[in-house]
C-alpha cells in the first residue's frame, strides 16, 4: 500500500512538472561547460562529415589515400620535393648526403656493367682471357674499398661540422648504398651535377 502510494505521489509530481512550462535559459547564466572554439567546431563537423558510413566505404578510402601518397612519393623521388619523400630520405642531412655523392664519381656505380664484362669473358674458355677477367675483377673490388673507405671517412669529416646537432646515425651508410646504383637510375634523382658543390649548412 505504500509503495503504490509513493508510485502515485511521484507520477503526480513529474505530471505537475511537465505541465509548467519551461523558463528560457539566462545566456549570462554559466552553461558548465566551456564554449567550444569555432576552428574546433569546424573541424569536428568536418572529420563527422568526412567519416566514412560502413567499412567498405572506410577501406576504400584508406586504400584512395594510400594510392595518393605513393604517387606523391614518387613526384618527390623525382623532383627531390622534402615534403613527401620517404622518411629514409627526408632531412637536409639524407640531402647533403645524396648531393656529395651525386657530385662526385664513384667507383661502385660502375661495378654492375664491370660485373656483366667480367662474366662474358670468364665464359670464354682461353685461359688468357680468363685469367684478364680474374684481374679486372680483383681490380674493380680494391678501387670499390678505398673508395667508400675515402668516402666513409670525408663524410665523417664533413657531417659534424656542418650538421651539428643532426642525428648523423646511419647517414654514411646510406651515402655508400647510393653510390652502388647507376647515377641516372638513382632515387631520389640526382639534383646537383659531377662536379657541384653540395648545398648545405656551413
Amino acid at each position: 500500500m505504500f509503495r503504490s502510494r509513493s508510485k502515485d505521489q511521484q507520477a503526480a509530481t513529474a505530471k505537475v512538472t511537465a505541465d509548467q512550462p519551461q523558463q528560457p535559459r539566462d545566456p549570462q547564466a554559466p552553461k558548465g561547460r566551456p564554449t567550444p572554439k569555432r576552428s574546433d567546431s569546424q573541424s569536428q563537423r568536418r572529420s563527422r562529415a568526412q567519416t566514412p558510413a560502413n567499412r567498405k566505404d572506410a577501406v576504400r578510402a584508406q586504400r584512395e589515400a594510400r594510392r595518393t601518397d605513393l604517387a606523391r612519393q614518387r613526384e618527390a623521388m623525382a623532383s627531390g620535393d622534402e615534403r613527401y619523400l620517404p622518411v629514409r630520405d627526408k632531412g637536409p642531412v639524407r640531402r647533403f648526403a645524396r648531393d656529395y655523392i651525386d657530385s662526385r664519381w664513384c667507383v661502385a656505380e660502375f661495378f654492375l656493367p664491370m660485373a656483366v664484362v667480367i662474366l662474358v669473358l670468364t665464359m670464354i674458355r682461353v685461359r688468357g682471357v680468363q685469367d684478364l677477367a680474374l684481374l679486372l675483377w680483383f681490380v674493380i673490388i680494391v678501387l670499390m674499398v678505398l673508395d667508400s673507405a675515402v668516402i666513409w671517412f670525408r663524410l665523417g669529416k664533413l657531417l659534424p661540422e656542418r650538421f651539428p646537432k643532426e642525428n648523423l646515425k646511419g647517414v654514411k651508410a646510406y651515402a655508400i648504398m647510393r653510390t652502388l646504383q647507376v647515377r641516372r637510375l638513382r632515387l631520389p634523382k640526382p639534383q646537383v651535377k659531377r662536379g657541384e658543390r653540395p648545398q648545405g649548412k656551413p
